[in-house]
């Protein structure tokens, strides 16, 4: 945890929240003889009903909450986005375009109106996330649209039916707040990592059963079996399933995902001997996940090989992987800005500074990258024509 500065304290109806929710971990941790599987600890903490981080109605997202993503640090991000949906749509003749978790809604606004602006508007733009909260949220974004738009805009439950979307679907920063399970290698044994309650949460571990023993050894096998002793990573055992749902879905048309991750000899490389879990609050990175349960939010880096695996396993093509930065520079990225000149020069200079933060690589521009996976979708696609990084994976 930073020490740089103290860390702010919740106020005391999170914090409220947070006691509830300690309760209901505690109830399972009693029930479970005393352990939790991290997993399961990842899920309550994060989509426990009334209680979760993004169920529970507070002020997460943006400069006045615990992170900000692209969306929020420039308009630039979602005319790129936009631009590479309106290729897919143009190829496909048409469709929707499907945003998982949408967060304040900001990206589903700007994207809407750069397709305005290109006329290459889809039917539907449909939203589909589980915070009751944050659907609140982007339903107020929504309705400042222009009624063309405004109405274009539908919210869902589920998936749709089995190939039954033809589209673009869009994860921005969606993978990463996928519930993960932690591991420990040591001495060449695998063990599971978990929480008890004693005075407060937590870690203990326990042996592994044969399903993640048999992963995490494949994991180590394939990457160089290099790893110390005391080596500690994550994976994602729901990718998979969420994958095939997806696919199962799409009868043509493009899954485009942005987050940050790695290739997998890069994610579980000897060197990130700690893992990539980690935790945010008020912006600030915390090293430690099970402190204020519901009250900060939880993220593990994404594993894009497992990614890209589960897509063909799931019947998809992989249609590219390159960084964030060189897919916005292949979306339109130079021509969005100089769009933009007629602007006076403070608003230029507000606009360089959200592009260097999208783009450079000690921003957000090697840190995060882009994937895209499809089917029925012929020609290269716009984002991925620059810097392929398919041979890392």
């Amino acid at each position: 945890m930073p020490t740089d500065s103290p860390l702010p304290t919740p106020e005391p109806e999170a914090l409220q929240v947070s006691q509830q929710l300690l309760e209901l971990v505690s109830q399972e941790i009693n029930a479970g003889d005393g352990w939790l599987s991290f997993r399961r600890y990842m899920e309550l903490a994060l989509y426990a009903p009334g209680l979760g981080y993004y169920a529970a109605g507070s002020h997460k997202l943006g400069r006045g909450g615990d992170f900000i993503t692209a969306p929020e640090v420039s308009p630039l991000f979602a005319r790129c986005i936009a631009r590479q949906c309106a290729q897919v749509l143009d190829g496909l003749g048409g469709g929707d375009i499907l945003e998982f978790g949408a967060g304040t809604g900001i990206l589903a606004v700007e994207i809407l109106a750069a397709l305005e602006a290109l006329d290459a508007l889809p039917e539907r733009y449909l939203i589909l996330e589980l915070s009751p909260d944050l659907r609140q949220r982007q339903q107020a974004a929504v309705a400042d649209l222009p009624e063309i738009l405004r109405h274009r805009v539908q919210w869902l439950d589920a998936l749709p039916e089995s190939g039954r979307f033809r589209g673009v679907m869009l994860g921005n920063e969606v993978l990463d707040a996928m519930p993960v399970q932690v591991f420990h290698w040591r001495d060449g044994e695998v063990r599971e990592r978990g929480v008890v309650l004693s005075e407060r949460l937590e870690w203990a571990d326990r042996p592994a059963d044969e399903t993640l023993t048999g992963t995490v050894r494949a994991l180590h096998e394939s990457t160089g079996g290099a790893w110390p002793s005391g080596y500690v990573s994550e994976i994602n055992p729901g990718l998979s399933g969420w994958m095939r749902a997806a696919a199962d879905s799409l009868s043509a048309g493009v899954i485009l995902l942005v987050d940050y991750g790695y290739p997998r000899r890069e994610y579980y490389s000897p060197e990130r001997y700690r893992g990539t879990l980690i935790a945010h609050y008020r912006h600030r990175a915390l090293d430690e996940p099970l402190v204020w349960p519901g009250v900060v939010d939880i993220t593990a880096n994404v594993d894009f090989t497992a990614v890209a695996e589960a897509g063909e396993a799931a019947g998809l093509s992989l249609l590219g992987y390159t960084s964030q930065a060189w897919f916005l520079m292949g979306a339109g990225l130079e021509s969005a800005f100089q769009a933009c000149q007629a602007q006076g020069l403070r608003e230029q200079m507000d606009l360089a500074a959200q592009v260097r933060m999208l783009t450079l690589p000690g921003e957000m521009g090697e840190r995060f990258q882009a994937m895209a996976l499809g089917r029925g979708v012929s020609g290269p696609l716009m984002g991925f024509s620059g810097r392929d990084l398919i041979p890392r994976l």
